[in-house]
């Protein structure tokens, strides 16, 4: 089958997110065809190029998400009374609190999507003072919500600006019956403007919609939403936004696949399908901690390691106080900090621990005349001491993680394919990764921290078992094969429920019989088509939902296309 792939920010940039995820899923589906449909973030993504593509991906096209340039589309007086009724829809449906607004929400977005495929992008009218007006009269109207009704004309311009940003994927010249009509399902890879792409392929060509959140998007938004310096209307607005959009992605999409538990609660809440929902488990490569895993020397049984990325919402405050009750009951532990700080309010943090580090660990010395030593110590990966990653989860006996907010510990996975006892957090989902193979306390508590690692470094034997348990399970739910072959299986399973209906017509008009076989979607197809195609599922707009197009030739198994390799 044909797989359009969704992503935003990721595959098959070198940079992206989950572009390793990506990667390993196109490259363990050989059998399958591969279109990848990505949003870029940035320049710098941009210029740091892609990935390696396998032979199965047959083409890839890429948008900007992050910058667009004017459309030169001039709207006539139709066209703009038209999109002037969707917007206000759309802004009515936000700034509404009531339920009862997800018709409303999906005939305004679908609408929008319709006149941008009319007239030619819809940019220079999300920018226009058309829309602040048709967003103002939404925040006035009755029944708006109190917070909305308060929002001034500054506010009013930045929630235009993010609706503008948030809406591009509307004016993208993808969905067209080359683009993603030609595709047997589209798998988006995470929420927002990549599923948005994927709503419109089933809106305007019935092409069922696989999204996975191995970190929801709803979730990201409000954690990040408190952060900047907006003001509460616009905070308000933004995220009834993005509420309304979740809610029309699972309610569009044919299956969602979660990456855990934590993550299908998120889905549930936001009115998601329990009948539509399928946790996948991240795949991870387990074959470059093996080593690590397997061996039969022990790293010094008095360490305890903590391994990421420095971030205050790592809590590193918390473990350096809990560490102090660590030496208070064992003197000779000590703690290893390995990671490193990605902007400048990390590093900041970084330099605080380090700070506080040096307050609660004054330098120790064996005698008058040795060195003064830290219990405490700050490196990174890939020096001397701990060349790889695996390194460092083997320079410890207990490996810990002391987050307040976490999504997918992949950390911690990545400590049980080492073999390591831990202790965590109860935090995202912690508990569902390590299954009773670990210790687990409440966030912000240094003294149940303190007093499960003690509990560990006493026992070496609990320590064994613990690791081996945690080693067991992790190469039993984490790894490429597991994911790979449970997305093999969703992906017949959508296609046997809800096939794309193509009729191909002949020379007179005619449909012909079985033109359209099984073998037809083998990369590299064993037949042609002669005629023209229909693609059922079209907008009504669209000659009664049905769109007569010339028949597409399918590439060949290394064919290249727009962007491809």
């Amino acid at each position: 089958m044909r797989i359009g792939l969704l992503t935003e920010g990721g595959y098959p940039y070198v940079g992206g997110d989950a572009g390793l995820w990506c990667d390993r899923l196109v490259r363990g589906l050989g059998q399958h065809e591969f279109d990848v449909y990505a949003l870029s973030r940035s320049r710098q993504q941009e210029d740091e190029g892609w990935l390696p593509l396998p032979p199965q991906v047959s083409r890839v096209r890429t948008a900007s998400v992050w910058t667009a340039e004017p459309d030169g589309s001039r709207y006539g007086r139709r066209a703009r009374r038209r999109f002037a009724q969707c917007y206000e829809g759309l802004a009515r449906a936000v700034c509404l609190g009531s339920d009862d607004q997800a018709d409303r929400f999906a005939s305004a977005l679908y609408g929008l999507a319709e006149l941008a495929r009319d007239e030619g992008g819809l940019v220079g009218a999300l920018r226009s003072e058309t829309a602040v007006r048709a967003l103002e009269r939404a925040c006035r109207a009755p029944g708006a919500s109190h917070t909305a009704r308060e929002a001034g004309v500054p506010d009013l311009l930045t929630v235009a600006a993010h609706l503008e940003r948030a809406l591009r994927p509307l004016s993208l010249d993808w969905y067209e019956d080359d683009g993603l009509g030609s595709v047997d399902l589209c798998h988006a890879t995470s929420g927002g403007p990549a599923a948005l792409s994927g709503l419109l392929a089933h809106h305007f060509f019935g092409v069922p919609l696989l999204v996975t959140e191995y970190g929801v998007r709803l979730r990201s938004h409000y954690l990040t939403a408190g952060t900047g310096p907006e003001a509460p209307a616009v905070r308000t607005l933004l995220a009834a936004f993005q509420r309304r959009l979740a809610a029309e992605t699972y309610a569009r999409a044919t299956l969602l696949t979660p990456g855990n538990t934590h993550a299908r609660r998120w889905q549930e809440r936001c009115g998601a399908d329990r009948a539509k929902i399928r946790t996948v488990y991240p795949g991870m490569d387990a074959a470059r901690f093996a080593e690590a895993g397997e061996s039969e020397e022990r790293a010094d049984a008095d360490t305890l390691v903590w391994v990421g990325r420095v971030e205050p919402a790592k809590d590193l405050i918390s473990l350096l106080h809990a560490f102090a009750d660590v030496r208070a009951a064992r003197p000779a532990a000590r703690l290893r900090i390995m990671g490193t700080a990605a902007d400048p309010e990390d590093r900041a943090y970084l330099g605080h621990c380090r700070a506080l580090a040096a307050h609660l660990f004054p330098d120790e010395a064996d005698g008058a005349h040795a060195v003064g030593d830290n219990p405490v110590s700050f490196d990174d990966i890939g020096g001397p001491e701990t060349p790889t990653l695996a390194d460092a989860y083997a320079s410890g006996s207990v490996v810990v993680l002391s987050s307040v907010v976490e999504g997918f510990p992949v950390g911690l996975v990545e400590a049980m394919f080492c073999g390591r006892a831990t202790v965590s957090t109860d935090v995202g989902a912690v508990v569902e990764v390590i299954g009773g193979t670990g210790l687990v306390v409440p966030p912000r508590n240094p003294r149940a921290f303190a007093e499960a690692c003690v509990a560990l470094l006493r026992d070496p034997e609990r320590r064994a078992r613990l690791g081996a348990a945690a080693r067991a399970r992790a190469l039993e739910l984490f790894t490429v094969d597991q994911n790979v072959a449970a997305f093999h299986g969703i992906y017949l399973e959508i296609v046997s429920r809800c096939p794309v209906r193509r009729v191909v017509l002949d020379d007179a008009g005619e449909p012909l019989p079985f033109a359209d076989p099984a073998e037809a979607h083998i990369p590299g197809r064993w037949t042609g088509q002669a005629g023209r195609v229909l693609v059922r599922g079209g907008p009504g707009w669209a000659g009664g939902g049905t769109t007569a197009v010339p028949a597409v030739p399918a590439p060949a198994p290394l064919a290249t296309t727009e962007g491809a390799r």
